[in-house]
């Protein structure tokens, strides 16, 4: 082992002289652990910083993709490179190995939306780390062109060594200009837009951009540009020397029209801006850079639009399918209009250019597109055109697919071929009360017009998108990529009743492996026939894994005329009794597990109270909705209201019991502790606890300290007039428990013990606050995923490991009962 026994910091040092000895390894750049950078000499102080690694080091050997994905989260909180230019690697290393990966190869994680990028980098325990890591992960492991390196210090030294003499160049002298590249020309375009953007004599840019200007296409007409002059005719903005040319038009004379603009300072700080940048960047980059221009705008036009390109491997895949249920001649038999087209990337793999039509929201894009066809894309110029299809009539069309449209004949052999804007006028953080409703996101023309139809569904873009189509272009195929909301969720119910299309054929991919999304859920690719009527019900999926590897069949239902679980809940809902912990209440599927939970203290979501009444059955929904791990498979699918076969079945309400005693929230700091699952001889208690609710509740016995008994009068009245069903077990009987239970509770005993053996325990304590104990918080007050007293990790994991198998005991049932399909 090369660096054994010595502190972290001792290790950097090491690493940076054994190695980066040519560099300057000195500047401690926010909370990036080793960062080195090309020396410069001190009069060089007019020139950025020209870093060649960003990199996370770690005293002890640790998972490379770990620290990956704690460098990204540190540089994504800081926003690091909205200020300096990012390196070329980014990087990792520890006590006996080091690794590298290309920047730009993860560079589009910054850039992801609706992404919390506030969480503590360190723990590993996040939704968030665990989506960068997944991410990186798929990096890595796709990493066919051998992007990434590894190196052990010891047996890779002479490799280490000739990687970092081939990829760090030293030299550059402080007159030397940065070179532009697919690395850092977003964080060029950051210091531009703060820098040169204020000088461009445009006094309203709100405006500016309405009519489709926006200030990412002066800056690509400053990159592309020699001696100032913008090399690419085709760009919507052009530099001429010390002017802007833009919108310009062929008018009706054939004299060319077009608008400029100047700036307002004599050009001095664009002139002193570009003199430390050397352009334009290489032509290889240019392609990457002018389709890449969804990261040159505001985050609400990017969400507007759609943020995100369709991957290769599911274009192909989708048009596979189109073949399937369209024939093999489909490409000569139908027409063809991506009515979202973007930059047009779902329209490569097409054959036949006279039967494609593509049109977008931004002039900027089309122009990209002829620009594309110039450079030998399957399209045709007079196919591609600008039109905002949520707002503009259809009189705008070009005649040639304005006469398909108007024609319910030729109407039947159009395909609407789209990837359409996945954007919402709420994210979590709305919902959360953190966030403001995006209202200019959704709402349009289409909107207002078809919201008596869609209701609840109207904030979806893309149903925006499929209800015209459905209503204006009748008799129209459509071939569309989304989210499974329009299929599962209970809030498009009224989107299914109005939308009444035959799906032909679906398949489901990951939506991590689309650019830009981030979480674990289902892009479906749908095949509608609007000819045939049909309300959607049922239908078997293909599921594909990010590879594009089949994987198996999943079954998609509707569920309308089913009610979910929590309607079956309310049933039990308990207002007139004390109650002894509340069960926060969330929308019934996968994707809103994680906000399950039950406290002892209220939250701003309504919370159902849990009594001495209902413990069993919200017990019951609470194991249910967490014994079945979530996936990106089933983060859509609906918890249901369950058969009536439960109801009977006390094994199954003692296990459901028991897993939820074992993993709750409730904390003895909010009130009193009704959860202890055991007496005080049982855990050797210092003093009397100060609730005994569920060891009475466990025995049968009466509860005292003011509570009722368990089957008093006026309950068993109350459940036969409201046709309730008593699960509650009989008086003085002892709940019997099975073998997968018990161990449970074997673990959690010696776990209690064990903590009231400490000094200075809290005799009341819940287990959140012995796992607080042992865990402690961070200095973001969050508890920590893991402790440094190996006695109480050995025996937290012990009851995690019960919980596990009695939760594998529990799932069969989930499904046998009907609470899912």
């Amino acid at each position: 082992m090369k660096y054994k026994n010595i502190l972290e910091e001792e290790i950097k040092n090491r690493v940076a002289l054994d190695f980066f000895q040519a560099f300057d390894c000195t500047r401690i750049l926010g909370k990036i652990d080793f960062a080195v950078k090309i020396k410069r000499p001190q009069n060089a102080a007019d020139f950025d910083d020209e870093y060649l690694l960003w990199a996370e080091a770690k005293q002890k050997s640790a998972d490379i993709l770990a620290m990956l994905a704690q460098l990204v989260l540190t540089v994504g909180k800081a926003r690091t490179f909205d200020e300096i230019l990012p390196p070329p690697f980014l990087g990792c290393y520890d006590n006996e190995k080091i690794a590298f990966v290309p920047y730009s190869e993860i560079q589009d994680i910054f850039y992801q939306n609706d992404f919390n990028w506030k969480v503590t980098p360190s723990d590993t325990a996040t939704k968030e780390f665990q989506q960068i890591y997944a991410q990186i992960k798929k990096v890595v492991e796709n990493d066919i062109s051998r992007k990434t390196y590894l190196f052990h210090f010891d047996r890779d030294e002479k490799e280490l060594r000739r990687f970092i003499r081939e990829n760090f160049i030293v030299g550059k002298s402080d007159t030397t200009k940065i070179k532009i590249n697919k690395n850092n020309f977003i964080t060029i375009y950051n210091k531009w837009f703060e820098t040169v953007k204020p000088t461009i004599q445009i006094d309203r840019w709100d405006l500016a951009k309405k009519s489709g200007i926006i200030d990412g296409d002066f800056y690509l007409a400053d990159i592309l540009s020699a001696e100032n002059k913008t090399l690419k005719e085709k760009l919507f903005v052009l530099l001429k020397s010390d002017h802007y040319e833009l919108d310009r038009k062929i008018d009706e004379t054939g004299f060319k029209n077009f608008k400029t603009t100047a700036f307002s300072d004599n050009q001095k700080a664009h002139v002193q801006f570009w003199a430390k940048y050397q352009r334009p960047p290489h032509e290889d980059y240019w392609d990457y850079i002018v389709e890449r221009r969804d990261l040159l705008v505001p985050q609400d036009v990017r969400e507007r639009k759609g943020s995100f390109f369709t991957p290769k491997i599911w274009v192909e895949l989708s048009q596979k399918y189109m073949a399937d249920v369209l024939g093999e001649e489909w490409q000569d038999e139908y027409t063809v209009w991506d009515c979202a087209a973007g930059t047009g990337n779902l329209l490569a793999g097409l054959t036949n250019k006279y039967n494609i039509w593509a049109s977008t929201l931004d002039k900027q894009d089309v122009d990209v597109m002829h620009d594309r066809i110039k450079n030998g894309a399957n399209l045709l110029e007079s196919h591609v055109f600008q039109f905002d299809f949520l707002n503009d009539d259809f009189s705008k069309l070009p005649e040639g697919l304005r006469k398909i449209i108007d024609s319910p004949e030729a109407r039947k052999k159009l395909v609407i071929y789209i990837n359409p804007p996945y954007a919402e006028d709420t994210t979590k953080f709305t919902i959360s009360g953190t966030g403001k409703n995006k209202i200019s996101v959704a709402r349009n023309r289409i909107h207002d017009k078809y919201a008596y139809l869609l209701k609840k569904a109207n904030h979806e873009l893309f149903v925006q998108f499929l209800i015209r189509i459905y209503c204006e272009i009748p008799t129209a195929k459509i071939a569309n990529f989304s989210t499974l909301k329009n299929l599962q969720s209970s809030n498009f119910v009224d989107f299914r009743n109005a939308f009444q299309a035959k799906l032909e054929k679906i398949f489901l991919i990951p939506a991590d492996t689309f650019d830009n999304v981030t979480g674990q859920f289902p892009i479906g690719f749908f095949i509608w026939n609007t000819e045939i009527t049909e309300k959607f019900t049922l239908i078997h999926a293909d599921v594909y894994d990010k590879n594009g590897k089949y994987i198996r069949t999943k079954s998609l239902y509707a569920n309308d005329d089913i009610q979910t679980i929590n309607k079956w809940i309310k049933r039990f809902k308990d207002d007139k009794n004390e109650p002894v912990g509340l069960l926060v209440s969330c929308s019934p599927d996968f994707q809103h597990n994680n906000q399950v939970a039950i406290l002892s203290e209220k939250q701003a979501r309504y919370c159902f109270p849990i009594t001495r009444y209902n413990i069993v059955e919200f017990c019951i929904y609470f194991s249910v909705r967490k014994v079945v791990s979530a996936d990106w498979l089933n983060d859509r699918d609906q918890f249901l209201y369950p058969n009536k076969k439960w109801e009977k079945d006390t094994e199954f309400h003692n296990d459901c019991l028991t897993y939820t005693l074992f993993n709750n929230n409730i904390s003895s700091k909010n009130g009193v502790n009704h959860w202890i699952p055991f007496s005080e001889n049982e855990v050797n208690a210092r003093d009397k606890f100060e609730s005994h609710f569920i060891i009475s509740f466990l025995s049968g016995k009466v509860i005292k300290n003011g509570y009722a008994n368990l089957f008093d009068p006026d309950y068993l009245a109350d459940v036969k007039k409201n046709k309730m069903p008593a699960v509650n077990w009989e008086k003085g009987k002892k709940r019997e428990f099975s073998t997968e239970a018990q161990a449970v509770f074997t673990a959690g005993k010696e776990l209690w013990k064990y903590y009231h053996a400490q000094p200075g325990c809290n005799v009341n304590a819940s287990l959140y606050d012995i796992r607080e104990h042992f865990q402690g918080r961070n200095d973001k007050g969050k508890m920590n995923s893991k402790s440094d007293n190996e006695q109480y990790a050995e025996l937290i994991g012990n009851l995690r490991a019960s919980l596990k198998i009695l939760a594998g005991k529990i799932e069969p049932k989930v499904y046998e009962y009907g609470f899912l399909k």
